[in-house]
Parts: structure tokens; sequence; C-alpha cells
């Protein structure tokens, strides 16, 4: 038997519109707008974490990528190089290009977001049984599909395992947004199809799920019990989605569905909006040398609290808070108690892109599920050792 390779292909621009608070990087305007805004891509190292964690297990493996930035600056070893026609900024066509050009290898690894996984099964779909099975290294702004490992250190021990003794593959949904209908707070998720991964269900972040099917009611209650705690004085940091949205309204203001806001409670049950939907360089100037709580919701079905479309609440910002006080003082988490049910068991999840910030929050946290109703649940980093 030969060796076993591994293909690589990296969007070098994936995930770059998060800590920005633009809500995903497609397009070239956005990108560029992300980067006057001070934002620095994170794709390319994401991927590198990925590839060492691998090589670290399988060092004979044989690496095949794409030239630059698409997949050779983050190999770590000497590739083998495919042609692949990009030249200076990369796109959808370079991508399916490079899929094409991988399709010989055992294993094909992706860095990037839901975009890049619509573009590998476009690629893919005209392969049919020739198609290598794939699996995504997250590193996009939402990475909504489950087609991504939990982490990169999850998608590299996955990988290694995978390639030493090669087991069964499973069906993994690709999702994907309208980037500009969710930038005005429209959140409309469509399924566009599925790639064949790795069987492991333990280290695959797994689709999405989302919450429209609770009741008005349970947010509204786990927004009061947040309101009630709030302390005059102290900065609350309201990360996305429709549960932090209803502790705004609770306090009688107009936050954000998708953004990242700051408010301070007032007289009366009412509060203050301190910043409305804030990047990552202006969130970290309002809560230095603050009393600050980050208030963030968990991502249905993948139980994601750091590192999936709250790139804002970067490790810079969260090391900030944590000065105060430990997580269980300065973060808070906010949760129904079905969302806690469907995880069967399995811990929330950082994955803030820096390793040692994500074992700083881990532990066990106060979950908020309800009016006068709370619990106590562990927190885990993404990225630690998976072991199937």
């Amino acid at each position: 038997m030969g060796t076993s390779s591994v293909g690589l292909i990296v969007n070098p621009v994936a995930g770059l519109g998060g800590a920005a608070g633009l809500k995903g990087s497609d397009g070239a305007d956005v990108q560029r707008e992300a980067l006057a805004r001070g934002a620095t891509p994170r794709a390319a190292e994401r991927a590198a974490r990925a590839m060492r964690t691998l090589l670290a297990r399988r060092p004979d493996v044989r690496v095949v990528t794409v030239a630059g930035a698409m997949g050779e600056h983050s190999a770590g070893v000497p590739a083998e190089l495919v042609s692949v026609a990009a030249q200076g900024e990369t796109s959808a066509a370079d991508t399916r290009a490079a899929v094409a050009a991988l399709a010989g290898v055992d294993l094909l690894l992706f860095a990037g977001g839901d975009g890049t996984a619509r573009d590998v099964l476009d690629a893919v779909r005209p392969l049919g049984d020739q198609a290598p099975p794939v699996l995504g290294i997250p590193a996009g702004v939402k990475v909504y599909s489950g087609c991504f490992a939990l982490s990169p250190a999850a998608a590299g021990f996955l990988a290694a395992d995978f390639l030493a003794a090669p087991g069964p593959l499973t069906e993994a949904e690709v999702v994907d947004l309208d980037e500009e209908r969710y930038r005005h707070g429209l959140v409309s998720p469509r399924l566009y199809g599925t790639l064949r991964v790795p069987a492991a269900r333990a280290a695959l972040a797994g689709r999405k799920v989302g919450s429209s099917s609770a009741a008005p009611a349970t947010a509204e209650g786990i927004a009061r019990e947040v309101v009630a705690r709030m302390r005059p004085g102290v900065r609350y940091v309201l990360g996305p989605g429709a549960t932090t949205l209803a502790v705004g309204r609770e306090l009688g203001l107009a936050t954000t569905l998708l953004g990242v806001d700051v408010v301070e409670s007032g007289d009366r049950g009412l509060g203050t909006l301190t910043a409305a939907d804030v990047g990552e360089s202006d969130l970290l100037a309002l809560v230095r040398e603050r009393e600050t709580v980050v208030v963030l919701s968990v991502i249905g079905g993948q139980g994601f609290v750091l590192g999936r479309g709250n790139q804002q609440v970067s490790p810079r910002v969260l090391d900030a808070v944590l000065n105060a006080g430990g997580a269980g003082e300065r973060l808070v988490v906010l949760a129904t108690q079905q969302k806690l049910a469907a995880l069967g068991g399995r811990a929330l999840l950082a994955d803030s892109g820096d390793d040692e910030l994500d074992q700083k929050v881990s532990g066990h946290v106060q979950v908020i599920t309800g009016y006068r109703e709370s619990t106590i649940y562990r927190i885990e980093a993404a990225g630690k050792e998976f072991h199937g």
C-alpha cells in the first residue's frame, strides 16, 4: 500500500469580516472594508494548526496543495503543488479549480466557511464517485454547515486517524446564508446539498439548528432574569442572537440581532445603549479598565459559545474582561433548557482562535435558562485533543 495523501485548500479571506463586525467575508468590497477596520486574516493560521496536528501524528503523509496563500503557506512541509490560475485575489472559481486538481487525494481538507463549503460542493458534484472525501477546517464567520470539524485541531486529529485507517463516510449538510440579507438581520439558511466526510460524530460540529421553535416567552423569561441581575455601573456586552436581542428589549433598547452591542442598566429597569453593532477594536476600547460582563447565547445543535458569529468578542476583548475576574463571574451564557438537552450531555464549546484563552474560559459556567432559572454547565476548548 502506498503512502496516503491529503489535499489542502485554503480560502485566504475566510473569516476576515467577523471581528470587524461585517457578519461575513463574501465580496471584494467587504474584504477591503474589513482590512480597513484592522481585521487580520485567520484562515491560513487555522489551516496551519490543522496541518501541524495531522503531521505530528502522520509525518509520512503526502501533502498536495495549491501554491501560495491557497495552501502552500499553511502546509507545514514541502508539498506537491497543483496548478490553479489564481492571481492576486482568489475567487470561488479558484477554489473549484483546486478541488478538481486535487481529486486524486485520499482526503481533501479545506479551510473556510459556509461559502467555501458551497464552492467545494459545486466542484465535487461533477466528480461523482471519483470525488474524494472532504473535511472542513472551520475558518469562516458563521460555519453553520455540518461538514466542518469542531476546530482546526480536531480536523487534524480526525484526518490523521482517517488516513491511518480509512473508515466509513457519512453525508454532512452544506448550509449557507445570504450574507446581504444577514447583514440586515434576516437569517435565511438554505440547504445546498451534502458532502461525504469521515464518520466521527464526536469530532464534527454538526449543522447549526435554528432557535425559531423556542417559544417567545422562553426568551423573554431569560431576558427578565438577565436584567434582574444587572448592576449599575457595569457594562454588559450582548453577543448576537434572538435571546440577547430580547435582553435589549427588556431594557427598552433597540439592540441588534446579529451584531455585538454594549449596554448598561439604569433606573426603573431601563437601560442605556452605550454602543451598537461594534467591531472588535471599538469593543476593546469600551471594555478596557471597566467592569464588564459578556453575555453570549449558545448556537443550537453545535453548542458553540465563542468563535461562531461573534468574533468581535476576541481573545483581546475577553482577556481585558477576565482580568477583573474569572469566567464564571464575567461570562454569562444564555440557553433554553431544550437547547441544552439537545446537546445530549456534550459540553459547550469555545473556539476563539487562542488556545490559552479557550482554556481560561473552560470549566463550569452559569447558564441562564429562564426567569429565576439557571444551571451550571461545562465549557470546553473546542481545540482540545480529539481521539476517535
